[in-house]
């Protein structure tokens, strides 16, 4: 079975000019093309525009997702990776919304604000029994306050500039380069500077950096949830291996 690119644009809620700019990039190609010229989708063609539309919403740039794509052929196995992902945010907003409510209806009802029930759900505080388990307490609450303490463009910054480092990944990772790589090492080098500029983490605080660096790699792997923000396992399996190398060539344990 296969669709128009006008029913495929109105089931995805985007445009046939869209799905027409996807083809002309090579992003996206239809599975045939009728002797009218008319555009059509098959099943694998669907697929494919589901994973690049959720890789739109991480915030990716049309190049960097034809980088992910080419470099994650398993579709199921990079889908299982934002499936874990979106089931993760929607139990945060969830939790949010229901913050939210509660606030709504006390605040109707005259009733008294529950501070500790207000900000449940809000992203600061989602990775905090994590980062207690394996670093402590001090490492979650110097991080907490240095984030707390920062301005809201302050914030925007920081996210912003997160966000470019991880596309940068995914687009080295998408050219082939060698994790050895001189453009593998640098960015490796700014990996490990990102991580030092937060208070409470073993970069930050000195003391066996080299296996901090080496295991934050592997979990970036282990976890969906972190392979999300590399384009998948196999990006994330490129900054792991890239760190591991600056770290045996650069820090001490």
């Amino acid at each position: 079975m296969d669709w128009s690119i006008q029913e495929i644009a109105k089931i995805a809620g985007t445009t046939s000019r869209t799905l027409r700019h996807y083809d002309d990039i090579g992003l996206l190609r239809p599975s045939r093309t009728g002797h009218n010229g008319y555009r059509y989708y098959n099943s694998a063609a669907l697929v494919q525009l589901q994973r690049i539309l959720l890789l739109r919403e991480l915030g990716l740039s049309l190049p960097v997702i034809s980088d992910v794509l080419r470099q994650e052929t398993d579709a199921v196995r990079a889908l299982g990776g934002h499936l874990a992902w979106l089931q993760q945010e929607q139990a945060r907003l969830a939790r949010q919304a229901a913050s939210v409510r509660q606030t709504i209806e006390s605040l109707k009802g005259d009733g008294e604000l529950v501070a500790e029930k207000m900000f449940d759900g809000f992203d600061h505080t989602q990775y905090k029994n994590e980062v207690e388990e394996r670093w402590g307490k001090d490492a979650y609450a110097q991080g907490d306050s240095w984030w707390r303490g920062m301005s809201a463009e302050e914030k925007q910054a920081w996210r912003q500039g997160s966000q470019d480092l991880a596309t940068d990944w995914i687009r080295a990772a998408g050219s082939g380069a060698a994790a050895d790589s001189a453009e593998a090492q640098d960015l490796a080098r700014r990996h490990v500077d990102w991580l030092t500029a937060i208070p409470g983490t073993p970069a930050s605080r000195g003391g066996d950096r080299k296996g901090y660096v080496v295991g934050l790699g592997e979990m970036y792997v282990a976890d969906p949830r972190f392979a999300a923000n590399y384009g998948g396992e196999a990006g994330a399996g490129f900054v792991r291996d890239a760190l591991r190398i600056y770290a045996e060539r650069h820090l001490q344990g």
